[in-house]
């Protein structure tokens, strides 16, 4: 059989992936190393990922949302043993809305109002949820659609041709027309692909680890920066360590309970003892981007993409980020109704972002480093982050509402994820985003422009509805992936169908009738 895309690697990118890619029809295999999904540091408290509201619209937009975000998976922890799970960051009176390299803003201080379009989906800003419930949902959604999954199945090389892609993975061939490697950083498809990984290496070895201390009372519960590195520290014992070494230990020594007492003691500046070392792992803030995100029928999404500390919890967004910009262009590329230049805007669109989020990972180890400079511009910045205007800043950038592609345009709504308009019956927008199409959405019922749009039937739908809340629009026309291809304000005059129909054709290719 010969798939039409061959996906390397089932975490949360390559599941979001294939299901993007059903949607649109195409037949889709997943190849997977691992022999099962199952591990304890995709569990509760290091498997917690923080969903910004990029990834929330995504997942509102094709009817993921309430179960992504069900009410017993979207928190930290619940029973006897919540506050062994429960981060120490959401336990506090004020309600957090994240960090920058530990410092704080909370929601109280969050003006939402200074941003022009916002208008959230149902879950809000952002979501706590475990990596394995995400990956079980995905997973289901993905199964269900018809994609196949094959675990104990890793990528080891390809072979390329005009035509398409051989695959060998475990022993076996298969063939697609097209590649797309998700599997994390060590990517063996960018690898063999021979795509330039570009970047900075790291300063430091973090490490999570789940202890039993003889003493815990030596340490003090929180975030703590200290004159050797940082670390925190939940009770009864969850502990994370940045050990400024150059990136020194990670993945070259076991992590043992001595080696993770030895450095607490050093970082924590106490003879604090380690009885037992239950479960530990490393990381580091390397920060690495390919220098291209297609080559030829090979493209990368997730961790095979870019790759940084997880300081921020900004890594699983950016590659499901990754997964709903390119599946939609992907799969309208595999029918043939694509614009001939449809593929290049992944790499056009998401490579600045992806830059974007690695320079805001090393601007916080600039804040993190153990030094007298790092530690005054910490105490300015404690100050700013605590202001309004601060709070806000920093809440538009972790959360996702200042993302914005250069789409060529000068309206500021367009390159904006779409608000989640109210229609005056009550329908939402985003329920009307599930069938993965363009959307031409028409507040004033412009019979011309409903024309217009059938040109285009079975790539752009069209809605004639007033909406409670229209932001001064006209109309909008949306991309498959909620994205505002193109805007008219109630005041335009003339009204250029013209614009929409070169916008419609830059994005959904050649009209039926041409």
């Amino acid at each position: 059989m010969i798939y039409e895309v061959i996906i390397a690697g089932a975490g949360p990118v390559g599941l979001f992936l294939a299901c993007e890619l059903r949607l649109a029809g195409l037949s889709v295999l997943v190849l997977e190393q691992a022999e099962t999904p199952d591990s304890p540091l995709k569990r509760l408290p290091f498997g917690l990922r923080g969903l910004s509201m990029p990834t929330l619209d995504a997942f509102y937009r094709r009817g993921l949302l309430d179960d992504i975000t069900a009410p017993q998976h979207a928190k930290a922890g619940t029973g006897a043993n919540a506050n062994a799970s429960v981060p120490h960051w959401m336990q506090q009176a004020r309600r957090p809305g994240g960090h920058f390299a530990g410092i704080q803003f909370f929601q109280d201080n969050v003006d939402t109002a200074k941003w022009q379009y916002f208008q959230p989906n149902p879950a809000g800003t952002s979501v706590a949820v475990a990596m394995e419930h995400i990956e079980s949902v995905l997973a289901a959604r993905a199964i269900a659609s018809g994609a196949q999954i094959r675990r104990g199945c890793g990528v080891d090389g390809f072979d390329t041709t005009d035509d398409g892609v051989t695959v060998h993975a475990n022993g076996e061939v298969f063939h697609a027309q097209w590649l797309i490697g998700c599997d994390g950083a060590r990517s063996a498809v960018r690898k063999a692909a021979g795509i330039e990984f570009a970047g900075t290496d790291p300063e430091f070895t973090g490490y999570s680890a789940q202890v039993e201390l003889a003493d815990p009372d030596k340490l003090t519960p929180g975030r703590h920066y200290t004159p050797t590195g940082m670390y925190t520290y939940q009770p009864p014992g969850t502990i994370a360590i940045a050990d400024f070494d150059g990136g020194a230990f990670h993945r070259t020594h076991p992590v043992t309970r001595e080696h993770v007492q030895t450095v607490l003691r050093r970082v924590s500046n106490t003879d604090v003892t380690v009885t037992e070392l239950s479960l530990a792992t490393t990381w580091t803030d390397r920060a690495y981007q390919a220098t291209t995100y297609r080559k030829g029928r090979v493209l990368l999404a997730g961790d095979a993409a870019h790759i940084h500390s997880p300081l921020g919890g900004q890594g699983l967004n950016l590659g499901l980020g990754d997964a709903m910009n390119l599946a939609w262009k992907l799969a309208a590329t595999v029918r043939g109704d694509a614009p001939p230049d449809l593929l290049d805007t992944y790499t056009t669109e998401r490579h600045p972002v992806g830059a974007q989020v690695l320079d805001w990972s090393r601007a916080q180890v600039g804040i993190m480093r153990p030094s007298a400079s790092s530690r005054a511009l910490g105490a300015i910045l404690r100050d700013v982050i605590d202001t309004r205007d601060g709070a806000t800043y920093f809440a538009e950038r972790v959360w996702g509402a200042s993302l914005r592609y250069d789409l060529g345009s000068d309206h500021p709504i367009v390159g904006r994820s779409a608000p989640d308009f109210e229609f005056i019956d009550g329908t939402k927008l985003g329920a009307l985003l599930t069938h993965g199409k363009g959307l031409l959405v028409d507040f004033e019922a412009d019979a011309s422009l409903n024309t217009l749009a059938s040109r285009w039937n079975g790539r752009i739908a069209y809605v004639g509805s007033d909406a409670k809340q229209r932001f001064g629009l006209r109309a909008v026309l949306l991309r498959p992936d909620g994205f505002v291809a193109w805007a008219s304000d109630a005041n335009d005059t003339p009204r250029d169908h013209d614009a929409l129909a070169q916008a419609a054709s830059r994005w959904f290719g050649a009209p039926n009738d041409a």
